[in-house]
């Protein structure tokens, strides 16, 4: 499961999706993560499903590869399903000892559930489809605009970009941990939930001593080659807008001024 976490992995093709402006992917996944708390039907989740489809197939990149990032967020999305199931008030459809499945509940939890995968499916799409540098070019960029932080974009953005690629590097680092202690006799998986937790410290141990030490690594690794941020830096490609990134301006406002009219419906 843990090799199944997509987010911050990058996956090549010769795509148009690949080809986009980065600044244009951040700024479609953002209007689509706004759009997604805003829809408040089924129909605007039909209408998103479509706009993710379209975007996948563009995209060259397997579904089954895509889904992949889902199934670590099975428990998460059990536990918030159950939440609005028992916790919303409203009119009772089923009743289980003390516990009430009412109407409302049932609207809301699917509601939950469909905005978490539509949610990690688009971000997880973003990544995929723009390689590191890219992506830190593009947040920085768009983070120029912003008044308050403009003076930080470089800063911000690189670290923004080095924590979405050790997501994956610490899941597979992860899985190696537990595969090493599961060798040595260590039983991870059988017991309550307390005993469970009991026995991931150690992994959460030699874990941290990782990350530390990559991270030590890494700031060495830079040093090494003189990086001083963000000041009078030029770069070796500049990002500049092609048509296609307009196209693609004019398709994103069109597709969610679609999903945002589903409101109404």
């Amino acid at each position: 499961m843990l090799k199944d976490v997509t987010i911050g992995q990058y996956y090549p093709t010769n795509s148009f999706i690949h080809k986009l402006d980065p600044r244009t992917k951040i700024h479609f996944t953002f209007l689509y993560i706004i759009a997604l708390f805003t829809i408040n039907n089924f129909y605007g989740y039909v209408a998103a499903l479509a706009l993710l489809l379209g975007i996948t197939f563009a995209s060259k990149i397997p579904v089954g590869y895509i889904l992949r990032g889902i199934k670590g967020l099975v428990f998460i999305i059990l536990i918030t399903v159950m939440i609005n199931l028992f916790m919303t008030p409203g009119t009772p459809r089923v009743e289980l000892w003390r516990l009430t499945i009412t109407e409302e509940g049932i609207e809301i939890a699917a509601f939950m559930a469909l905005r978490l995968i539509f949610l990690v499916t688009g971000t997880s799409i973003m990544t995929l489809t723009t390689s590191p540098i890219a992506l830190t070019d593009g947040i920085e960029y768009s983070l120029k605009g912003v008044p308050v932080v403009k003076k930080y974009s470089h800063e911000l953005a690189m670290m923004m970009t080095i924590a979405l690629r050790f997501i994956p590097t610490l899941m597979e680092e992860t899985d190696r941990i537990m595969k090493a202690q599961k060798a040595r006799g260590a039983d991870l998986e059988n017991g309550n939930l307390v005993q469970r937790a009991k026995n991931l410290i150690p992994i959460l141990v030699p874990l941290f001593v990782s990350a530390f030490r990559r991270a030590d690594e890494l700031a060495i690794a830079m040093e090494a080659r003189c990086y001083r941020g963000g000041h009078n830096r030029t770069r070796l490609n500049e990002l500049k807008y092609q048509k296609r990134d307009l196209f693609a301006y004019g398709a994103t406002l069109g597709i969610m001024a679609i999903i945002f009219a589903t409101r109404w419906i």
